[in-house]
């Protein structure tokens, strides 16, 4: 039986207010093997983002490292004494090694580096703390578009990004299977979500990359993503197209939309405008949710690009990124 774990609310996909690439494939991904499955992803940035300042206490004195070397909240540490930082345990390292002396802190404010010193203080059960709080593995649901014959797969569309809109630096991460087990329906003004289980005994593989057209990774040894139909990318056109993606379960389903504009100069992630046309989806749904990012765009039974994001103010009606855009990455 397989093990279920982290309800989770999709987090990962980013809400937009509404308002000629061509690539060279080679012989061995002159197809694609669609996608449309729901996902969870769990990514680990790189270096070490502070959520909170703390103070050490030391025998009743209260010391605060880190707020008195002027360090903020949405500081990412990068290094300390010039090892690289990624999660609270290499911090810890790093100041163990240190011994109690003040230590070179490289931070990233707003893309800006910096050079801090700071005394770490040995809190009374014997650990060197700087004072602060980090934020650790990033998890959410997104959906994967397709996979390459060699196992690389792309998912989302669109970049994680961190807190300054910039697409998230990552040192690692996973993707998993996830059960979508409920619904918050769209409103205009306010977007609604895929509730999900991630099923961590069914990894899909790792991810490699967050780029601005989406999160890419390999599918592991044990994941058969060759049992999905295979097909060959193609242009987009105006006019009846569908979406492939999971509202309930695992399993994805075929839905009616129409491609309403086209931009190829788009740099990004907003080349196509769809709107939500079959009925069924939009009774269980009103449109498109957060979650469905990654949802292959399928024309003529060919694959032309891929869900990315809402209109806050008609969630039937949302942007898509080109397939080519995807494969550039």
């Amino acid at each position: 039986m397989k093990r279920l774990k982290k309800i989770i609310i999709a987090l990962i996909f980013i809400i937009l207010v509404s308002s000629n690439c061509i690539l060279s494939v080679s012989a061995e991904e002159e197809y694609l093997y669609i996608g449309g499955i729901p996902a969870g992803f769990t990514i680990k940035p790189q270096g070490a983002t502070i959520i909170g300042l703390s103070d050490v206490i030391v025998d009743g004195e209260v010391y605060s490292p880190s707020k008195n070397a002027d360090i903020k909240v949405g500081d990412i540490i990068m290094s300390i004494n010039k090892k690289e930082i990624n999660g609270a345990q290499s911090i810890s390292d790093a100041l163990k090694d240190n011994k109690g002396e003040p230590v070179e802190i490289e931070i990233e404010r707003f893309g800006e580096k910096i050079i801090k010193f700071v005394t770490p203080r040995v809190d009374n059960n014997g650990q060197y703390k700087l004072g602060i709080m980090v934020r650790e593995d990033l998890s959410g649901i997104g959906t994967i578009t397709y996979f390459k014959p060699n196992g690389e797969f792309a998912s989302l569309g669109h970049p994680v990004l961190n807190e300054i809109g910039e697409p998230l630096k990552i040192s690692e991460g996973e993707a998993f299977l996830c059960s979508i087990i409920g619904i918050n329906k769209g409103e205009k003004g306010k977007a609604g979500d895929l509730r999900g289980v991630i099923m961590e005994s069914d990894k899909i593989g790792s991810i490699t990359k967050n780029t601005q057209s989406g999160l890419y990774g390999k599918a592991g040894e044990y994941f058969d993503y060759k049992k999905y139909e295979k097909t060959v990318r193609a242009e987009a056109v105006m006019g009846k197209a569908s979406i492939l993606t999971c509202i309930d379960g695992v399993t994805p389903r075929e839905y009616q939309i129409s491609i309403v504009k086209i931009d190829k100069n788009d740099r990004e992630n907003k080349n196509l405008v769809i709107k939500i046309v079959d009925n069924e989806l939009l009774s269980v749904t009103n449109g498109i949710l957060q979650g469905m990012s990654g949802s292959p765009i399928i024309q003529g039974g060919k694959i032309v690009g891929a869900v990315t994001h809402v209109f806050i103010n008609d969630p039937s009606r949302g942007f898509g990124i080109l397939i080519e855009k995807m494969l550039e990455n």
